[in-house]
């Protein structure tokens, strides 16, 4: 071979630091290339093992929600009832399946990494768990602390649960200081691996111990079942269809709102509100970091304004059910004195200037002398606007009663509105109430129509009020049809022939097929006109029919009005609920688009043909609901989505196969990793143990990172953030130490020789990890104890929160920078 075509194996840095990379001759390459090249495809790597391990945990939250039907005594029926209950505990669910699924990276670095190098100890997989630890226990928790809105803070609920996993979070590693330092110093026996894998079944008991209480009592915490959409109107144990029936109120009553928005809405807001499961952060995360599917949709800022306000609604609605209350209200339809009623907003048309009246409708009393009519403009105001108004008489004739106008009105530039006054005649003779109308049109003289556009409110009703007498005062017609879709019934109370004076009537419902409390909200009180008023609404809420059957009906009734005042012919007045067609059409069709918006946020997938949909797809298909940054990482993920698509879905053999096939994935990926991160910390010049507690502990860690804070900010309880956080790193030691010891041992016994295990950087970096951990959860204790951190774990106030949090993340950094010192060896420590 001639010298161009060989080379120094000496100089080839950082070549045999891979178990299969570098995978092709990178000779020729610089260093600064290949350090870069790797530290990218550890990166892509990461991601690689974020969304295989989204399915991973799929697969063990499909076995650990497995349900049976029990028996038990129902105090109702003096029979049995058959209710549905976990086969899992919760307990034991988080710290074995699920505890391995947020650890499975970790441990398996360290299980490839010994029998990698044919059984002998490296300190990538050490450090890893080490550094991984030290991140979950000090970062994640110090984020969590300072996410707490202010003035808000999140307890541990299951407290001797906390405590004991603690407990085993500070002796595992104790325990591993024991080992490699103590007990048999830099060499483990096989007794040394054994106990330590038989720590991890011991942690179990002894949760599920202080989980059950001394006696296998339930604790208080209990495991709730998630709780489905139960979509029968009317049904008052389900909270969330009475949400449904007000949205589709809403949606009826403004053609605006849109129904697949507000269904979106209500399954965004459903899977916010219900119970989660304990690896449902965890792959929330990862979706949202990979632009997956996400499990919660965003949905649009008016539907989460409005179902804040229906449900609201709901909760007063159901807190008032059956009570007795006033239902006086003046809304839109009241007539006003003097043009002050409800002003109805016109889209004007670009270019033109829109002119209409300021109300439809205006009452004026006889010696008041005139009565003026405002008169708006909207749209163009950059130029003069002229515009005819005339009178047109109704029963009150002209001259007699009022005095005509026909007149050119003039808006000047930038001049918005107007008042038209017209004289009314007064006389001493009774008569009954009269009126009059005006109306806007396009004078001959007036602006053009390119320039003018006559708005809806063009004809304006104003009526004369006799004010000699006090009055009658009676219901605008005997019955009432309201539909079912609508929240109250608007009953008008005219007072006619006559507005002299304050007067009052009282009203009183009576059931007739409808019930009080069921179909609609009774009750009793007083309406009061004053002087010159001449109609009230009286409003009544309608909560809807129940039974489908029947259209149920109640009447109202006027009795004993004061000042001088009469009843009038229609004293009373038939109110009859009907079903809407229409509303229950849409209502079902909201129902149902919220059911199907919750069946796509479900964890695990029913199909091949769904994974591949969901992989091939931004944010699984759900385009309209992508950002930028989700196709930006969609296109970085891409193979990875379609090569994880492969995996059996949890549908297929109860989800074990997805277990085990995303398991044999993580730990193809982690070998990978574990070459990428050894040879970019060699190029780099940094050790191992450096590698580890840095840029793969981060790597492997970020997903818990974003789960953990997502569920201190919506979970009532710290549970789903930080309560899980030492029984991770204890079954990080007692499995990912554990298993790859005992594997060693047995080995190097069969060989008739000792599994040595040289410590190194190893020994300074757990001891300080051990101190460090001690630290943090005193810190823990302290907060739960004092109210000046608000007795509670997590939040609490600003200054205390925020130096909460700088302790346990200074914690990190000193750990990260002594750590590193002695790996260097710039600084020397024994232990």
């Amino acid at each position: 071979m001639s010298d161009n075509s060989t080379f120094d194996i000496n100089s080839y840095k950082c070549s045999d630091k891979g178990l299969i990379l570098p995978a092709i001759n990178e000779y020729t390459w610089s260093e600064g290339v290949r350090a870069f090249l790797y530290m990218l495809g550890m990166l892509w790597c990461f991601l690689g093992i974020a969304i295989v391990s989204d399915t991973f945990m799929c697969g063990i939250e499909h076995i650990t929600s497995k349900t049976r039907l029990i028996s038990v005594p129902d105090p109702k029926s003096g029979g049995t009832k058959s209710i549905e209950v976990k086969v899992w505990n919760d307990t034991v669910a988080n710290l074995t399946l699920l505890a391995f699924g947020t650890s499975a990276p970790e441990i398996l670095l360290n299980v490839i990494e010994i029998v990698g190098h044919t059984f002998k100890a490296g300190e990538l997989g050490p450090g890893t768990i080490v550094g991984s630890a030290a991140f979950n226990l000090f970062i994640i928790t110090g984020i969590c602390i300072l996410s707490i809105p202010a003035g808000d803070v999140r307890k541990i609920r299951n407290l001797r649960v906390f405590a004991v996993t603690s407990c085993f979070g500070v002796l595992a590693y104790v325990w591993m200081t024991m080992v490699l330092l103590v007990i048999t110093p830099e060499r483990v026996d096989l007794w040394e691996a054994v106990l330590t894998l038989l720590l991890f079944p011991a942690l179990i008991c002894s949760a599920y111990v202080a989980d059950k209480g001394p006696c296998c009592r339930s604790n208080k915490t209990g495991s709730g079942l998630e709780i489905g959409l139960n979509l029968e109107a009317g049904d008052p144990e389900h909270p969330g269809t009475a949400d449904i029936i007000n949205v589709a109120r809403e949606v009826a009553r403004d053609q605006n709102l849109n129904e697949d928005e507000a269904a979106r809405a209500m399954a965004a807001k459903i899977a916010r509100d219900r119970p989660k499961p304990s690896g449902w952060y965890r792959v929330n995360a990862t979706r949202v970091i990979t632009g997956g599917h996400r499990l919660v949709p965003k949905a649009n800022h008016t539907f989460d304004d409005l179902l804040e306000r229906v449900r609201k609604q709901s909760k007063e609605a159901s807190a008032h059910n059956g009570s007795l209350a006033n239902g006086i209200s003046e809304k839109n339809g009241t007539t006003a004195l003097n043009g002050s009623a409800v002003t109805t907003e016109l889209t004007p048309h670009p270019g033109k200037a829109t002119v209409e009246f300021t109300t439809a409708t205006c009452a004026v009393l006889e010696n008041e002398g005139y009565v003026r009519i405002g008169v708006k403009r909207t749209g163009d105001m950059n130029k003069e606007i002229k515009v005819g108004v005339e009178t047109i008489d109704g029963t009150a004739q002209a001259v007699e009663d009022y005095k005509p106008i026909n007149q050119l009105l003039t808006f000047r530039e930038g001049e918005s509105s107007k008042d038209v006054y017209i004289e009314i005649v007064d006389d001493d003779v009774w008569e009954p109430d009269e009126f009059f109308f005006v109306k806007l049109y396009r004078h001959h003289e007036g602006s053009s129509e390119s320039d003018l556009e006559i708005g809806k409110l063009a004809i304006n009703q104003v009526t004369i009020v006799n004010d000699d007498e006090p009055g009658k005062l009676e219901f605008s017609k005997p019955s009432y049809i309201i539909k079912e879709s609508v929240e109250s019934a608007q009953l008008t109370i005219n007072r006619i022939n006559g507005a002299d004076g304050e007067v009052k009537v009282h009203w009183k419902t009576q059931d007739m097929s409808a019930v009080s409390g069921r179909e609609y909200k009774g009750g009793q009180g007083t309406v009061l006109f004053k002087h010159g008023e001449t109609s009230q609404i009286l409003t009544l809420d309608v909560y809807g029919i129940v039974d489908s059957k029947l259209e149920p009906n109640f009447q109202v009734q006027l009795s004993d009005p004061t000042g001088g005042a009469e009843l009038g012919k229609i004293p009373k007045t038939i109110v009859t609920i009907i079903n809407d067609e229409e509303f229950n059409n849409m209502l079902s069709r909201i129902a149902n688009k919220t059911q199907q918006n919750l069946d796509g946020l479900r964890l695990d997938s029913g199909s091949w043909r769904e994974q591949f949909h969901c992989a091939m797809n931004v944010n699984g298909g759900d385009v309209d609901q992508a950002e930028t940054l989700d196709y930006v990482m969609h296109f970085l993920t891409f193979f990875w989505k379609v090569l994880f698509a492969f995996i059996p879905p949890t549908s297929v053999g109860g989800g074990w196969l997805t277990f085990l096939c995303s398991l044999l994935m993580i730990g193809l990926l982690t070998a990978v990793v574990s070459d990428l991160a050894s040879i970019f910390g060699c190029l780099i010049g940094l050790s191992d143990t450096i590698t580890a507690i840095t840029f793969v502990a981060l790597g492997t860690s970020m997903p818990d990172t974003f789960a953990s804070r997502s569920a201190a900010i919506n979970e009532r309880w710290a549970d789903s953030s930080i309560g899980n956080i030492n029984g991770s790193n204890s079954v990080n030691v007692f499995l990912g130490l554990g298993l790859p010891w005992l594997l060693a041992t047995i080995y190097w016994e069969v060989k008739g020789e000792k599994f040595l295990y040289p410590t190194g950087s190893l020994s300074m970096t757990v001891t300080l990890f051990t101190v460090f951990a001690v630290i943090c959860l005193s810190l823990l204790v302290c907060r739960r104890r004092f109210d000046l951190f608000g007795k509670a774990e997590l939040g609490g106030t600003r200054i205390p929160k925020i130096v909460s949090a700088c302790i346990c993340m200074g914690l990190w950094v000193i750990y990260i920078v002594m750590s590193s010192l002695q790996a260097q060896g710039i600084i020397n420590a024994s232990f």
